[in-house]
């Protein structure tokens, strides 16, 4: 998967993540208008953290098969991930917001590392 498709598949998958944490049936109706705007900012937090974190060890490792690439870093990569994500949380005294922010970055990056690795150039 090139990197633009692997960005939008990664911001639909966090909009989607994210407002699935903070769902209320209460206010569902009320919430339309910032998902839809939410995609923004989300599509940034996705651009800079993929192209900073995830993408420089597939284009840094070209000679090597992605798969190994794969299996070599992404271990390390999700558990420092994990571990930030928890401490983001635990230090915001499980705001609900933080919570939908970290855990849809967590899965987003951990799926993202899934997409680049499967990926077949064409």
């Amino acid at each position: 998967m090139d990197l633009p498709s692997n960005l939008l598949r990664s911001t639909l998958l966090a909009t989607i993540i994210f407002w699935c944490v903070l769902f209320d049936k209460e206010t569902a109706l009320s919430a339309i208008p910032f998902i839809t705007i939410s995609v923004v900012p989300i599509f940034f937090c996705c651009f800079a953290v993929i192209t900073l974190t995830v993408y420089p060890f597939f284009f840094r490792e070209k000679l090597k098969p992605k798969t190994e690439v794969f299996k070599t870093i992404f271990p390390y990569y999700s558990i420092i991930g994990f571990i930030i994500c928890l401490t983001g949380i635990l230090a915001s005294g499980y705001s609900l917001f933080a919570t939908a922010f970290f855990t849809s970055a967590f899965i987003t990056t951990s799926q993202s590392w899934v997409w680049f690795a499967k990926h077949k150039p064409v």
